[in-house]
């Protein structure tokens, strides 16, 4: 089983969590997944989330913005050894500088907003994140 790594101290420069990242960066299906983490606990989805620039790594904007204590996601990688108990207790402190909104709602909502026409400032950071992931040898859509 893989190991979950923490966040970052800060999240991406794209995180779809942070107040300054424009909208519409993302593709529409990555932000309907922010609300659900929003529910309470048993109604959560059922893993952790990660970050979209760094595999392995959990989005440091989720940890920032969630109760990790009400984390069914958390919960689980906990139970079955992919986060030791100190990863936990880590991410229950959790804290950023970096302005996140509020919610997973309030995160979707901006993002989403300029998902059919996203200003050119959101597509140059687009074509940022596919660059890297070509250079990293990944598949980009």
């Amino acid at each position: 089983m893989t190991e979950i790594l923490p966040p970052a101290a800060a999240p991406c420069g794209s995180c779809p969590y942070r107040t300054d990242v424009p909208s519409g960066v993302w593709e529409r299906v990555e932000y309907e997944k922010l609300p659900a983490y929003d529910e309470d606990t048993a109604l959560q989805p059922l893993g952790v989330f990660m970050c979209h620039q760094v595999d392995g790594r959990m989005c440091a904007g989720w940890v920032g913005c969630h109760d990790m204590t009400q984390s069914l996601g958390v919960r689980l990688a906990e139970s079955t050894g992919r986060l030791t108990p100190e990863q936990v207790d880590a991410l229950h402190e959790y804290t950023t500088l970096i302005p996140l909104f509020e919610s997973g709602r309030a995160a979707a909502e901006h993002g989403l907003a300029d998902v059919e026409a996203p200003s050119p400032f959101a597509l140059r950071a687009s074509e940022k994140i596919l660059a890297r992931r070509r250079a990293r040898g990944e598949e980009t859509p």
